[in-house]
């Protein structure tokens, strides 16, 4: 997700401290939209030479925390990472390959969000994940599955 901001600025702003390592995630970040820490890893290690996967690992966690990435847990999936924050937008999950999209925010009516017994929690957010097959791989299949072929939503 591109920024206004230099990495420097955004880490200053969020009051932590400016390293090469945590630079160069953030950057990664913001170039790998959704993706592990393996793959970030290996974009922060093109641009800074070596850095260790526990040293990304760290970063991860601290821009996590600071509120500066977005840290989401597809099923069956590792850890990924985006850029996108301060919204309540949710995902879709390429049952094939992987790959991963955003979907804002449901609007209208939405039963499902709404839960029947909230048993004494006090409910701030619901985190939807929609699965299906990317445009790619229906395209590599042949063919979409008619909607016959799936569990409705």
């Amino acid at each position: 997700m591109p920024t206004p901001m230099k990495p420097a600025a955004v880490l200053r702003a969020a009051s932590l401290r400016v390293t090469r390592p945590r630079m160069a995630v953030l950057e990664a970040v913001w170039a790998h939209p959704h993706a592990d820490a393996e793959t970030l890893a290996r974009a922060a290690r093109a641009g800074l030479g070596k850095v260790s996967t526990q040293a990304v690992y760290d970063v991860l966690a601290a821009l996590s925390s600071a509120g500066l990435i977005r840290r989401i847990e597809p099923a069956g999936s590792p850890a990924r990472y985006e850029a996108r924050t301060g919204d309540n937008h949710h995902h879709i999950v390429c049952r094939q390959c992987g790959e991963i999209a955003d979907v804002d925010c449901a609007v209208g009516e939405t039963p499902c969000l709404a839960a029947q017994d909230s048993h004494g929690f006090v409910i701030d957010e619901a985190e939807v994940t929609y699965w299906g097959t990317c445009p790619a791989c229906s395209t590599a299949a042949g063919s979409i599955p008619s909607a016959s072929t799936h569990h409705p939503l």
